[in-house]
């Protein structure tokens, strides 16, 4: 049975790796990376900062209108979809049209704020993108850590992914979806 899955957290906590390994488990799937909609502006791209622009926030709806609508198309052909976007305080309204499918599943990465750090020093060493990354992280923990028990509350699952690798978060969004057993004892590559 294909599905919807949107999963959503803060920078660098393995949402792209994540999306590519659960698409891996279907015989016809799509990856949609949010930043790469966005990043097809060529002319006057707004990046994510911590005040955000009604410019900002009408390039960020678009890309998740689009997506959203891509997701529909694909999972209308028979398609499995992964959407991985970060979280802002929009998300849960940028996503509506979804929001009530049956076959939709939201899914928070949300590993310790000190594991978001290792992973973006990990990923980007020292270029220029870490310090931007690690101040994204920041403010997206600040706006996620009082929402979390309300998201959970409104069907969305939240993954504390510090210590398992990819196989075994894949295993888990699996099991929310299909109710299949998770094996935690996964030995394959953490996520970064």
């Amino acid at each position: 049975m294909n599905s919807i899955f949107l999963l959503v957290g803060p920078p660098a906590v393995g949402k792209s790796t994540t999306s590519r390994a659960l698409a891996a488990h279907f015989p016809k799937s799509i990856h949609i990376p949010i930043d790469d909609l966005r990043e097809m502006v060529i002319s006057g791209l707004l990046l994510p900062s911590a005040e955000w622009s009604d410019g900002l926030k009408e390039q960020v709806t678009l890309a998740r209108t689009s997506a959203a609508h891509m997701a529909a198309a694909y999972h209308n052909a028979g398609f499995s979809v992964m959407i991985d976007d970060f979280w802002d305080s929009n998300t849960h309204s940028d996503y509506q049209v979804l929001l009530d499918l049956p076959y939709f599943h939201k899914v928070v990465l949300y590993p310790t704020q000190e594991e978001a750090h290792r992973r973006n020093l990990q990923r980007s060493g020292d270029s220029p993108a870490r310090e931007y990354i690690d101040e994204g992280i920041r403010i997206v923990y600040q706006q996620l850590n009082p929402v979390l028990s309300q998201l959970a509350e409104t069907g969305w699952h939240i993954m504390d992914t510090t210590t398992i690798d990819v196989e075994a978060t894949v295993s888990s969004i699996n099991n929310i979806a299909f109710g299949k057993e998770h094996n935690a004892n996964s030995t394959q590559t953490p996520i970064e």
